[in-house]
């Protein structure tokens, strides 16, 4: 029998009830906070991102009626912009409220089940389990399992759930998964649900490890363009960052040709080598500068001031203020020969 008393017991001793996303029954504020959780820390969402976006974006009408370029601007620095593009849409789809229901929810841009089931729990107090990171690897371990379908852990969550309060149940259990039942260093002789659970003689045996998989590194040119104090932007199209603007990228052996002029390379002074990490793979780039004696016609130039209020990447946003702060880096050429294949607007 799952030891419910215990757990509760032991989450209004230590768990995390002031986290401001757990002090509300609005349903958009929770819903905020379940995106921006689902690929980044509780510190970072809460003292970087939480409060600012919500104060840009009171309510789900708000959001909705933002321009997109807003919206992201808002996200800048939490990567993963897919989220932000998803969430946009589904405030334009169901502004002012969110459906109540599980299946409803999941009919939304970008809300899969387990978002559906955190919304409907928490805002709604809905019978539902929660089943993100956390739960996954206490289930693991409370029954021994060291591979489990998503079907076979929705179903032991199901069978854990204290339908009467899952709001409190879920809310514990997340905060069992992250501060007892952690991956590394488990604390299974403090746990609440050492009574209950099988796998505590072995916990690092359950989930079994993944194979880690080599992340590639991509070596890409970028070059800044400037004319008369402004500086040459386009928007992203790709999936990976669409909609954010960026300055220039080029695979490293392609032709710099600029508003139909051909340059070369090896005239244009550098700015240093920079790196970004990606969940896929890892970006290094050389930045040249281009100084135009005169701002060639049309859109897509911006000075200083209008580059501040653009949503940029990280790399982008890397080299803005290398440009901002008028010095230049120490250049390194890592794996000078990876020349990667890639679209012209990577890495964005």
């Amino acid at each position: 029998m799952f030891p419910h008393t215990a757990l509760y017991r032991w989450y209004d001793q230590h768990g995390r009830k002031d986290l401001p996303w757990r002090t509300t029954l609005d349903p958009y504020p929770i819903y905020v906070s379940e995106v921006m959780l689902q690929q980044t820390q509780v510190h970072t969402v809460l003292h970087r991102y939480y409060h600012p976006f919500l104060e840009r974006f009171p309510s789900l009408t708000a959001l909705a009626d933002a321009p997109l370029e807003q919206a992201l601007k808002a996200w800048e620095g939490l990567g993963y912009y897919r989220r932000i593009r998803m969430m946009h849409q589904a405030a334009q789809m169901t502004a002012p409220t969110l459906p109540t229901s599980v299946e409803h929810l999941m009919q939304l841009s970008g809300i899969g089940r387990n978002t559906a089931h955190a919304i409907a729990a928490f805002a709604y107090h809905h019978p539902v389990p929660v089943m993100e990171a956390n739960v996954k690897r206490v289930l693991h371990r409370l029954y021994a399992a060291p591979k489990l379908t998503e079907k076979q852990l929705w179903d032991y969550a199901y069978q854990c759930l204290d339908a009467t309060d899952p709001f409190t149940y879920n809310q514990a259990m997340m905060d069992i998964g992250a501060l007892i039942c952690t991956p590394k260093n488990p604390l299974c002789t403090q746990c609440p649900l050492a009574s209950s659970c099988q796998g505590k003689a072995q916990p690092h045996a359950y989930p079994a490890l993944k194979p880690r998989k080599s992340i590639p590194t991509r070596t890409f040119l970028t070059l800044v363009v400037e004319a008369e104090h402004h500086y040459y932007l386009a928007p992203r199209t790709s999936d990976f960052l669409g909609g954010l603007f960026g300055f220039m990228h080029y695979e490293i052996d392609a032709p710099l040709l600029v508003h139909d002029r051909l340059y070369d390379r090896s005239t244009l002074p550098s700015l240093g080598w920079f790196t970004q990490h990606y969940s896929h793979f890892t970006a290094h780039t050389e930045v040249l500068h281009l100084a135009l004696d005169s701002r060639p016609s049309g859109e897509g130039w911006y000075n200083k001031e209008q580059i501040n209020t653009l949503p940029l990447s990280r790399l982008d946003s890397k080299i803005f203020k290398q440009i901002t702060l008028n010095s230049k880096s120490s250049i390194v050429n890592p794996y000078p020969h990876n020349h990667a294949s890639a679209q012209q607007d990577y890495p964005s």
